[in-house]
């Protein structure tokens, strides 16, 4: 009869065999087939080669969560060092060697191939962004008309402004004694430079007469033609043209002031009617200001409109309206307003205090 004893195998990593010990004395060994231990050496090895990996992976899992040393606490060795100064000299040859290295034959950091290119690419890069740029402008330019505008979709009421304006950024102030030629003597020279253009020999010779209180149309001239302009005399603003007054009365203590509407292109003023002026004081009676006479009218004619830009009206003269104040209470200080009245003017905007209307001060002493 035979007995079966169990059998307790040992391995040996890196072999690939197994030995196996009889537990129970005198059993006599299980015979096996050839192929059988071959075939379970192999199995154990690859086995026992997983379990040293697993065991390798949690070494270093140990050693990475291993507490630090306190040679890694010491911050100060991780801080960048700082570089040593350079004397002027270094500084100068350092400065030198980048200006020009004569080793790498180097000029600036750059060979000159290196420069060369970049020249290349800039001068391309900036020929064709000034090409671009006039084609655009050569398009825009033959899109447009230099005599219109292109859209005039809206067109604002004209301005109105005076002369003489001499402090014009703390506003329009007229503040004279009349029996001081130096307190006046300003206002006097700003009107004479003003109303230069409009002597009558200059109107004369650049302008032509015209029928009053109508529109001067000249639609059906070619649109670069030259336009003619009617003729406004310095004659026609009586007292206050200083041909007879040098002082524009204001030695007199009456003094004299010109009115101008703005320019605006082909605007009709008053739709068929002539735009008036008027003045007046904002605070106080009317009595203060005393009288008030227009030259030559105190009306804007017809006939000086539409305007057709100065490419075109190139002799145009604006029609002026000239105001004498006869007897303004002396030595007071008089706030003065002259407005535009008529069909489409706006004269109290409450933004714009030229739109229509100017404000001035006038005090005259004696």
């Amino acid at each position: 009869m035979r007995r079966f004893g169990f059998q307790r195998y040992r391995t040996t990593f890196g072999e690939g065999s197994m030995e196996a010990e009889n537990t129970a004395g005198g059993a006599e060994e299980l015979q096996l087939e050839p192929s059988a231990p071959k075939a379970r050496a192999g199995s154990m090895h690859k086995h026992c080669h997983g379990l040293a990996e697993s065991l390798e992976v949690e070494q270093e899992g140990l050693v990475e969560h291993q507490p630090l040393e306190q040679d890694d606490l010491n911050f100060e060795r991780w801080k960048p060092k700082p570089k040593p100064k350079r004397t002027l000299h270094e500084k100068i040859e350092a400065l030198k060697t980048y200006l020009w290295n004569p080793d790498t034959k180097e000029f600036m950091g750059r060979s000159g191939k290196s420069w060369s290119l970049i020249l290349f690419f800039y001068s391309a890069l900036y020929i064709f962004l000034a090409a671009m740029f006039g084609g655009c402008m050569c398009c825009l330019m033959w899109s447009i008309s230099p005599y219109a505008p292109t859209y005039n979709d809206r067109v604002m009421p004209p301005g109105l402004t005076m002369f003489p304006h001499v402090d014009v950024a703390h506003g329009f102030e007229m503040k004279f004694n009349a029996s001081d030629r130096s307190s006046w003597k300003k206002y006097a020279r700003a009107l004479e430079a003003q109303l230069k253009p409009y002597d009558d020999t200059v109107q004369k010779r650049r302008n032509i007469e015209c029928k009053q209180d109508t529109y001067f149309l000249q639609e059906s001239l070619e649109e670069s033609a030259e336009r003619k302009a009617c003729q406004f005399k310095r004659s026609s603003l009586g007292p206050c043209s200083g041909m007879e007054q040098k002082d524009f009365g204001y030695a007199d203590g009456k003094p004299c002031i010109i009115l101008r509407m703005n320019r605006i292109l082909g605007y009709l003023p008053g739709q068929g009617t002539p735009v008036n002026v008027t003045c007046g004081v904002k605070k106080g009676t009317p009595e203060v200001l005393g009288d008030v006479e227009f030259y030559p009218k105190n009306i804007f004619d017809l006939m000086y409109y539409p305007y057709y830009g100065k490419l075109r009206h190139v002799n145009y003269t604006s029609p002026l309206v000239a105001v004498r104040f006869v007897n303004p209470q002396l030595d007071t200080h008089l706030h003065v307003q002259c407005k535009l009245n008529g069909k489409g003017i706006i004269n109290d905007s409450p933004t714009d205090r030229f739109l229509g209307s100017v404000s001035f001060n006038l005090q005259v002493g004696a």
